[in-house]
């Protein structure tokens, strides 16, 4: 994370102290709900969030805004915390928020998403990519991102294709998005005729690893899968090159985030990670991704683009439907495509893309990334 980025950090949380911050001063205004983490230790995929949401909301009033309605944005902090994220969600309903961008975590997303479809709040998640989220036929509750069900065997089917020979371990974090996307890992390798030496769950805080570290070079693996966040990863990562064990790294977007260099340092370089597609080199993008650097923020972030997106069919959903209403505004997502920095989007009944694509990259020490072919 750069100082600018700090600096909006330190701005954000300093707002949730006081319980949540606004931005509009319009009096005409559709109020947008930014949950997701301003605090804790995933702070940073917040940041991106609220990157990508608020410039789409800034673009949005520029332009007119919506059926002559200015947005809102209205931030919560859930620190990732599902039992926080429950007490954001109800704090939404309490506000008289009907539409959500958020929120950012899967184990914070689900148990929100059951207080909003209860109450007729639209949300629509950029970043949660947990399956079950979207599974259990509710009406009101979309997403910007593809699932883990598509990134695990995406993840898996390379790992099957490059390092059949080696060694593998496939590691998680215990939660629901880290253990739901190695489970999907494993299956894939498993269905590819690969053997998962070592599967095995850590704790998410933990900081010493060595233990597990010491059980790897001893089973003599040689590619590491980590299904988790960047804090865990990146220490993964440093631990691991101090014990000399000499292994490929690979994880789920959770990791590819650049304070993952800052904390495993040279040892990041050559990590592998499933992320999606760099919209920000979308030549279409390039006014945007300007628009961003004026504000020195970075467009690279890897959900600061699906937010924008999110706000963006939110905003053209109440178009379509010719309403706030937010069962007519979901009913015109799922009956419309939208065309956004992410490409032109559609949901199935589920509220799922209809299409997404994850990518391999290389990570470098320099916190870049370069597309694996």
């Amino acid at each position: 994370m750069n100082k600018a980025s700090k600096h909006v950090s330190k701005l954000f949380a300093a707002m949730a102290l006081a319980g949540v911050a606004s931005y509009s001063m319009a009096a005409d205004t559709i109020k947008i709900g930014l949950a997701g983490p301003v605090t804790g230790s995933v702070a940073q995929y917040g940041d991106m969030q609220r990157a990508g949401a608020l410039m789409a909301i800034e673009q949005i009033n520029s332009a007119g805004g919506v059926n002559g309605a200015k947005l809102e944005g209205v931030v919560y902090d859930d620190a990732c915390d599902p039992k926080q994220a429950v007490a954001v969600a109800n704090k939404v309903v309490n506000d008289g928020i009907q539409f959500v961008v958020g929120h950012v975590c899967s184990s914070s997303t689900q148990p929100a998403t059951d207080i909003y479809e209860d109450e007729g709040v639209l949300m629509v998640t950029p970043s949660a990519t947990a399956p079950e989220i979207t599974a259990r036929g509710y009406k009101l509750i979309f997403r910007t991102i593809g699932l883990d069900s598509m990134q695990g065997p995406a993840a898996g089917k390379f790992i099957a294709s490059h390092y059949k020979d080696k060694t593998i371990a496939v590691l998680h974090d215990k939660q629901q998005y880290g253990e739901g996307i190695a489970t999907e890992v494993k299956k894939t390798l498993e269905g590819a005729g690969v053997k998962v030496t070592v599967f095995e769950g850590l704790n998410a805080g933990d900081k010493d690893f060595n233990a597990l570290i010491s059980k790897l070079k001893k089973a003599g693996v040689g590619f590491v899968y980590f299904g988790g966040y960047h804090p865990e990863m990146g220490l993964l990562l440093r631990q691991a090159k101090q014990a000399g064990l000499n292994a490929t790294f690979m994880g789920p977007e959770g990791v590819g985030n650049s304070e993952i260099t800052a904390i495993a340092g040279d040892a990041s370089e050559g990590m592998l990670a499933t992320l999606p597609r760099a919209f920000e080199l979308d030549p279409k993008n390039q006014k945007l991704v300007e628009a961003f650097k004026a504000k020195k923020q970075d467009a690279s972030g890897i959900f600061v683009l699906p937010s924008y997106s999110a706000v963006s069919v939110i905003a053209q959903g109440i178009d379509k439907a010719g309403s706030t209403d937010p069962e007519a505004v979901a009913e015109a997502l799922r009956s419309n495509t939208f065309n956004t920095p992410t490409g032109e989007l559609s949901f199935d009944d589920k509220g799922d893309l209809k299409n997404f694509d994850f990518t391999v990259y290389e990570w470098h020490k320099d916190a870049s990334k370069t597309e694996v072919k």
